[in-house]
């Protein structure tokens, strides 16, 4: 089953806190490490902050624009856990490799407060914006994936 939007606010509410929580425990060496051939805990947090810049845009666009540019959609919108193990399976064992735009650079410790603040003002953006779109919009309107193809807001 689809969560609601107070739902899907309080599950980005508690994961963005737990997330937080994370990386303002870090010590700056571990925050910026990246020595295992791995993005570094900066960078998961950049690109998740890239990730999130497209949605936030769209969700602010006229839905005429996103209608013209995407589409709609032609089948219910999935389930978290659906969401999930689709990802999983287009995964497929193999390592997934971000689109350039997505793909963060290196982090520095002095950009962890900024970059911090930056994810902060993001979320809280996302969060009103789900609140504003109507239950309906969220399963209407798509959005690309570069590994999963288009999928609704919700």
């Amino acid at each position: 089953m689809s969560w609601n939007k107070l739902k899907i606010n309080e599950e980005l509410s508690k994961h963005h806190q737990e997330f937080d929580a994370l990386i303002d425990r870090l010590p700056l060496e571990v925050f910026e490490d990246n020595s295992a051939d791995k993005w570094s805990a900066g960078q998961l947090q950049q690109h998740i902050i890239l990730s999130l810049k497209p949605i936030v845009l769209a969700m602010r666009l006229p839905k005429f624009l996103l209608r013209y540019q995407f589409g709609l959609t032609n089948r219910p919108s999935r389930s978290y856990e659906e969401l999930v193990a689709r990802y999983l399976k287009a995964l497929d064992g193999r390592a997934a490799v971000a689109p350039k735009r997505f793909t963060p650079k290196q982090i520095g410790r002095e950009a962890k407060q900024q970059q911090t603040i930056q994810f902060n003002k993001l979320i809280n953006r996302l969060m009103q914006l789900v609140h504003k779109w109507s239950e309906d919009d969220l399963d209407l309107y798509v959005i690309p994936h570069p590994l999963m193809g288009k999928l609704t807001f919700r």
